[in-house]
């Protein structure tokens, strides 16, 4: 039976090839082309670097071809039941975001959306062909929603993220990114840490059959992503540095609480990622400012609220006192009765 699935899915992506091949479009063809051949059925080998580069260059054609080849690679996505073939795809799409050309990163990402969690549309997504393929939609759905994630973080950040685009490696001038970091109000690096747990939070809900990453295809997705990873750690490092040294003087209680309840989530994310990165350099640099920044955070807000609350106290107590003294000076009180007393700005006798 694998055998015959094997020479059926070879014949299916044969077939599918001369079907493109025969369009009377030659580029459009010639796009649809090269998208199959990074895309087959066969689960035992990734997209080689010369498939995915073949893809990429038909971004730098005309203003038609970017489109064509999202275009092909979505249809291709959305059309099978295939867990190698969908792989594949978000693989592609993300060689696209990592190193495509301008005019398909900006295709991809102003994509139509077609329902579903995400404009992936693979939230529901399942091959039920044998047992590994239902095990290997799991990261089919997973990875779809880092990928549709990674382009939500760049719209947000205003640039792509990639190991080789980071806003570290992009302001190589060191006064120019401190200028930069300084003017960043409060509520804008608070609100771009945010979309970075995000997707953090979302690489680390990866799929629990880990040992999967035997597969060489799988292997390659996961070395992708932590790639991106390891630029959203230089991301989150750069804000954090900064909003380390606000804490103590420029953020009020709610951006306290805010801050904290983003590094408990990170913090939560820490085991699932060391799983799931294993072997691979870790920045314990970001964990211990992490740790430090918390730590600083809760001080400062405990500190705070024990002022407001030295402060409430002493107040009520001086209404008691002063409530107290008027009704014992007073003779015309009933027991148990209260005075207050005006303000001096209403009193009627000079």
């Amino acid at each position: 039976m694998t055998r015959f699935k094997i020479l059926a899915d070879n014949l299916k992506d044969k077939a599918s090839v001369l079907a493109a091949a025969l369009s009377i479009k030659r580029q459009v063809s010639s796009v649809k082309v090269r998208v199959l051949r990074a895309t087959t059925h066969n689960l035992s080998a990734p997209p080689s670097e010369d498939t995915i580069a073949a893809v990429l260059a038909a971004g730098r054609g005309s203003y038609l071809l970017p489109r064509a080849c999202i275009d092909a690679l979505m249809d291709r996505l959305h059309r099978t039941r295939s867990a190698a073939v969908a792989l594949k795809c978000l693989f592609t799409l993300h060689n696209v975001v990592v190193k495509g050309s301008f005019a398909l990163k900006d295709t991809l990402s102003c994509y139509p959306s077609y329902g579903g969690r995400n404009f992936l549309n693979l939230s529901d997504f399942r091959d039920d062909t044998d047992f590994e393929s239902i095990e290997l939609s799991s990261w089919v759905r997973w990875y779809a929603s880092v990928v549709e994630q990674s382009l939500t973080v760049s719209r947000v950040m205003g640039y792509y993220l990639t190991a080789s685009n980071s806003s570290m490696d992009k302001k190589k001038d060191t006064q120019e990114l401190e200028s930069l970091v300084l003017k960043m109000s409060n509520a804008d690096l608070l609100y771009k840490l945010e979309n970075l747990v995000v997707f953090v939070e979302q690489i680390g809900r990866v799929p629990e059959s880990l040992h999967l990453q035997r597969n060489e295809l799988v292997y390659e997705v996961v070395r992708l992503v932590g790639e991106d990873y390891r630029s959203v750690q230089g991301e989150i490092l750069w804000r954090l540095e900064e909003l380390e040294n606000r804490v103590t003087e420029d953020m009020d209680v709610g951006e306290l609480s805010e801050l904290v309840g983003y590094l408990n989530r990170l913090e939560e994310t820490q085991e699932r990622l060391v799983l799931l990165f294993v072997n691979r350099r870790r920045n314990n640099g970001l964990w211990d400012l992490i740790k430090k920044t918390k730590v600083k955070a809760l001080e400062k807000k405990e500190e705070t609220e024990g002022k407001w609350l030295t402060v409430v106290v002493s107040k009520n107590a001086a209404s008691a006192a002063a409530a107290e003294l008027t009704r014992s000076t007073n003779p015309f009180l009933e027991p148990g009765q209260v005075c207050p007393v005006l303000p001096l700005g209403f009193a009627t006798v000079r």
